[in-house]
Formats: structure tokens, C-alpha cells, sequence
């Protein structure tokens, strides 16, 4: 008798340790069809947004598409509405184990929503049992026995077809469904990390070759925690979350990631060119407060203006005394950008926002005896208006009380100053410039070349 049990003991575990797989295909007793009686869009009458105890004997069906089979979901289950091109998820909090092993991924379930609570929560529901704290009620993880009696398996495991799309495309109706996004790769920074930190939710860096970003979470005790991130680039397949009011990425296995391909070629924000110039300074005579500096692009194409610069030599400085960092901002093709010091002023005169508002003192403060320069990313001066060393005060380059204004002809910039360039109006009308103060907003055309 003694060795019948043990010969029995040993095949068993035998058996046992021949499935390598933890999702293994073991047959499944507790398949049911169910009839539903509602869809997702029925919810909307149910809550709008605060915790409701759901009291009618409501069934809905969906798709099963996150697992706990590697360990990067734990407690939550998500379901999406249909197996191709869904329009909503819900997420179901469980007190449960293993669940991948009752609830396959792909598989068609249907939901007892009787008796559970529910809240709608950024455009998608969250569903489980009652979690209160300082009496406050919120949904919470369904103890694991209450499980059964709300989620039915169908035993009918489909295909789920993720959504294609991009980083720039996710909306909040995809949270808890299944996409699937090209060309990603992990931020250079993070190249020699790996998915998590032991025991810690850790988020990672994916990025698409524009250099559009969205964080990767995985789980400390996931089975591929220690695994360091592929460098490559590549697909990922992942169940949207929101988190924080933030849109990520949460994968069920490392199979989710297919980094096949080389990586994205570096990204290029840094140019220079002689299309963008100066083509208006004022300083009217009326108004200090409605000052301004305006750049034009004379090319075809939009510039990137990534570490360009403005700079400001006060009076008869040679050294910076203000400067403006231009990065950040476009300049369309044929289009201006105008720089106000005070933007609610600026508003009040000419009737538009400026397209950048800095502080006074700045090279867009400028009070008519001063020289600016317009600095591309590598440090070349590309644009020069006046003499630096020099205070303007009675010379060619004077504007107080006025503008300088560039003459229509001019197509390029000039990184030495031209007066014969520029349409000067001062208080003086010293060597060559008119003395004709100008009024803001009559003779000012910011935003006009």
C-alpha cells in the first residue's frame, strides 16, 4: 500500500512538472452561456461618475484581454466590449489569484452586475466590490469566492484584435482596451535599466520616432522584472491604462513586445537659416507697455526655433544684457512671430494675443537705443540690428519714440547691420531717419509683413 501511494505521488508530481506552461489548456468545468440583457452604453444610466450599488439583475458580455500570467496584473481584469474595434473597457477589481487560468485571455465572458458596484471613471468603468475609508465609499477588489458568482467564463476563446494606433491617437475611450502601437523604442536614458525596480511598480520611457512619449508600467514582481529593456524599436501590444489623469501602457507579457527593428535615426530640432530675421522693433510714443520685437520666416516651410536665441545689448553694453530662449516655438512658412513684454497691454492695443509674452527688461522691452541679435542654435549670429558697443542715442539705429521697421525688399537676414535695410522713425530723425514719432496702435502692424 505504502508504495502504491508513492508511485502515485511521483507521477503526479511528474506530471506536474512537465507543464512548462502556466497557462496550460487544462479542461474547464465551469463553462456557461449566459443571456445578456443589456450593453455598455446602458451603464450610462446606471452612474454617471459616483459609486453606485447596481440593483437589477443587469448580464453584459465582453472580452477578456489583460492576464496575470507573467504577474504585471494583479487584482484588476479587463474587459473591452467587443473582440475587434471596441468603443469602451471596463476594468474588473478581483481579490483573485491567477485568474488567467479561469479567465483566458481572448475569452468571451459575461458579468452579473447585481450587487456590484460600479463607477465611471475616465470615459471607461471600474467594477468590483465596496472599499470604504473615513467614510468614504469607493470601488474595491471583489473577494475572490464572490468572484464566480459575478464573472462567467463562455470557455469561447477568440481573437482579440488589438486597435492600431499611435501615441498621438489614444483617447480616453480605449483605456482598459487592448492597442497595439509601431516604431517604439525606449528612451536612450533608459537603455541599461531593466522593466522594474524588485518589488516596485516602475514606470519606463517608450517614445515613437517624432519623439512623442508614453510610459510603460510593470510590475516589481512581474515574471520579467530582472530582464533588461530591448534596444531595439518595435510594436508594442498593451491594455491602455489611465493613471493620474496620464494615458500608459501596461503589457501582459513580454511577448507583447516585438522589437525587431533598428531604432529611430536621431531626431533633428536644431537648424539654422538666413529666412528668419527681425522685420519689426517698436517702442511707440504713447505706450511703452505696447512694445514689441517680431521675427519673420521668409522660407516655404515652418522652422523649428530649438535653442535659438534673442539677445539684447543695452546702450552701449558688449556684453548680453537680456535674452530671450527661443525654443519651443515655430515659425510657419511665410509667417510671423511677435514677442510682447507685456502681454495684456499688447492685447488691449492691437487687439490679439502675442504669439510669445516674456518680462519686461527684455530684449522685446527694448526703449530705442539698444542692439538686438538673433542667435541660431550653434552660436552664429544671424540677424543684427544696430551697432553693438554703440548707444544708439542720435545715431542711424535709433527707434525711441518710434520703430524700426525692415523694408519689404529685404528676403534674408543680415548678420552685419544695413541701415539701408530698415524704415527708422525716432524722436530726432538723426542720420537718415525720419522724426515722425509713432502712435500705437495706427502705425504698427505686428503680425504683418
Amino acid at each position: 500500500m505504502y508504495k502504491k501511494i508513492t508511485l502515485s505521488l511521483f507521477l503526479f508530481a511528474l506530471l506536474i512538472g512537465c507543464v512548462a506552461d502556466k497557462d496550460f489548456n487544462a479542461p474547464k468545468d465551469n463553462c456557461t452561456e449566459l443571456t445578456t440583457n443589456a450593453t455598455y452604453v446602458d451603464l450610462e444610466n446606471i452612474t454617471t461618475g459616483e459609486i453606485v450599488k447596481v440593483l437589477d439583475n443587469i448580464i453584459i458580455e465582453g472580452y477578456v484581454v489583460s492576464s496575470d500570467i507573467e504577474n504585471n496584473f494583479f487584482g484588476t481584469i479587463h474587459i473591452q466590449d467587443k473582440a475587434e474595434n471596441p468603443t469602451i473597457g471596463i476594468q474588473f477589481l478581483v481579490d483573485t489569484r491567477d485568474y488567467h487560468l479561469n479567465y483566458r485571455n481572448g475569452e468571451k465572458v459575461f458579468i452579473k452586475l447585481k450587487d456590484l458596484y460600479i463607477a465611471k471613471k475616465n470615459e471607461s468603468y471600474v467594477i468590483g466590490g465596496v472599499f470604504t475609508s473615513f467614510g468614504n465609499k469607493s470601488v474595491g477588489r471583489l473577494p475572490s469566492l464572490q468572484v464566480k458568482e459575478h464573472l462567467f467564463s463562455s470557455c469561447n476563446t477568440t481573437i482579440v484584435t488589438a486597435t492600431k494606433t499611435s501615441i498621438t491617437s489614444l483617447e480616453d475611450y480605449m483605456v482598459n482596451t487592448l492597442v497595439e502601437i509601431e516604431n517604439l523604442e525606449f528612451i536612450e536614458e533608459e537603455l541599461n535599466l531593466t522593466f522594474a525596480e524588485s518589488k516596485e511598480e516602475t514606470e519606463r520611457t517608450l517614445k515613437d520616432c517624432l519623439g512623442n512619449q508614453i510610459k510603460l508600467i510593470n510590475s516589481g514582481y512581474s515574471d520579467f522584472a530582472d530582464n533588461v529593456l530591448p534596444i531595439n524599436n518595435g510594436s508594442v501590444t498593451a491594455v491602455l491604462i489611465k493613471d493620474k489623469n496620464e494615458l500608459k501602457l501596461q503589457i501582459r507579457s513580454i511577448k507583447d513586445l516585438n522589437f525587431i527593428n533598428d531604432r529611430c535615426p536621431p531626431i533633428v530640432t536644431e537648424y539654422t537659416s538666413t529666412a528668419v530675421f527681425i522685420s519689426e522693433i517698436a517702442d511707440p510714443d504713447n505706450n511703452a507697455g505696447a512694445r514689441f520685437i517680431e521675427l519673420y520666416n521668409n522660407s516655404g516651410e515652418p522652422l523649428d526655433l530649438n535653442n535659438w536665441k534673442l539677445n539684447r545689448y543695452t546702450n552701449a553694453n558688449t556684453e548680453i544684457s537680456s535674452s530671450i530662449d527661443l525654443s519651443g516655438y515655430v515659425i510657419n512658412a511665410k509667417s510671423t512671430l511677435v514677442i510682447s513684454p507685456n502681454a495684456t497691454e499688447f492685447t488691449s492695443v492691437y487687439g490679439f494675443a502675442p504669439d510669445i509674452s516674456v518680462s519686461t527688461n527684455s530684449p522685446a522691452d527694448s526703449n530705442g537705443d539698444d542692439n538686438l541679435e538673433l542667435v541660431d542654435p550653434f552660436g552664429g549670429v544671424i540677424d543684427l540690428f544696430g551697432v553693438i558697443g554703440e548707444d544708439g542715442s542720435n545715431t542711424n539705429h535709433e527707434f525711441e519714440d518710434g520703430k524700426a521697421e525692415r523694408k519689404d525688399s529685404v528676403t534674408k537676414s543680415n548678420s552685419n547691420f544695413t541701415f539701408n535695410e530698415w524704415i527708422i522713425f525716432n524722436d530726432t530723425g538723426e542720420n537718415g531717419t525720419s522724426k515722425i514719432p509713432q502712435i500705437a496702435p495706427t502705425d504698427f502692424t505686428p503680425g504683418i509683413r
